[in-house]
């Protein structure tokens, strides 16, 4: 078994997908992350990004067996679901993960929610898949098998959201996102969680200049996120969930000035692949 632990953008944006000329080079889909542990599959979120995915994945023609992490149900997390091709093939498996919704409402519940009438024209008893819905409470650990390791922890967000850290094989990856930081600083709680991570990938929506107007909207800015990285002793930090509103000439900025203010910082884009 290959020990390979790799990361590749599919969704970078939050809120809303925002496609066109003005946002080609970082892309307009909204957030989906490939991860690879060895020879296992990991998707975190299913916002539109998934659609590409699942596309690629049908033409790769092997039966997948993998884990779907979703950070909460907010549109622009799996509005992709519906649109994956490999959930409409019986020859694939699997289970679909949520930490937020316990006890009032499971993960079956929402999904099923989302493809209902007048909202969507098929429900979803049109999948052929083998889909295991897995509801827990943030905070615990999950068990994907094969030497992975995964721990969750609460995010700020409205309606609650869930942050994952996944270990394979020595190294390590934190997935956060969608996540106020308040005043007074970062949870301990999350700061624990992502404690000298390989690499965080992080909401990182607004700018300080932005953030004060959004409070209680459940995001942080580039800054707040460069803070935690350093509380944290993260390696490589990734900013993610890109505001719609930024463009490419935005983004090009933001990417610079986070970069020259901390070392081994990156800004996702469509199509970025990260090995640790």
């Amino acid at each position: 078994m290959t020990q390979k632990f790799t990361v590749r953008f599919w969704g970078v944006r939050g809120s809303i997908p925002c496609p066109g000329p003005a946002t080609a080079r970082f892309g307009g889909n909204t957030a989906c992350v490939e991860v690879r542990c060895g020879d296992r599959l990991i998707i975190c979120d299913g916002g539109t990004g998934i659609r590409a995915l699942g596309d690629e994945l049908m033409r790769a023609g092997a039966a997948l067996d993998a884990d779907i992490l979703l950070s909460h149900c907010h549109i622009d997390h799996v509005g992709g679901l519906p649109f994956f091709a490999p959930f409409y093939s019986p020859a694939h498996r699997f289970r679909l993960w949520a930490g937020h919704l316990l006890p009032a409402l499971t993960l079956e519940d929402a999904l099923r929610s989302l493809m209902s009438h007048p909202l969507f024209p098929i429900e979803a008893e049109v999948f052929q898949a083998d889909i295991g819905y897995r509801d827990f409470r943030a905070g615990e650990s999950i068990d994907l098998r094969g030497g992975i390791k995964v721990r969750t922890v609460p995010l700020d967000h409205p309606g609650g959201a869930t942050g994952y850290r996944i270990d394979f094989a020595g190294r390590s990856l934190a997935y956060l996102t969608d996540n106020e930081i308040r005043p007074g600083g970062p949870d301990p709680a999350l700061v624990a969680l992502a404690r000298g991570v390989d690499l965080a990938i992080y909401d990182c929506a607004y700018t300080d200049e932005e953030i004060g107007a959004k409070a209680g909207w459940g995001h942080s800015s580039w800054r707040q996120g460069l803070a935690l990285a350093d509380a944290a002793g993260i390696g490589a930090f990734c900013l993610f969930h890109h505001a719609p509103e930024h463009d490419d000439a935005c983004m090009t900025t933001i990417a610079a000035q986070a970069q020259a203010a901390r070392a081994r910082t990156m800004t996702a884009a469509e199509g970025d692949v990260i090995e640790l």
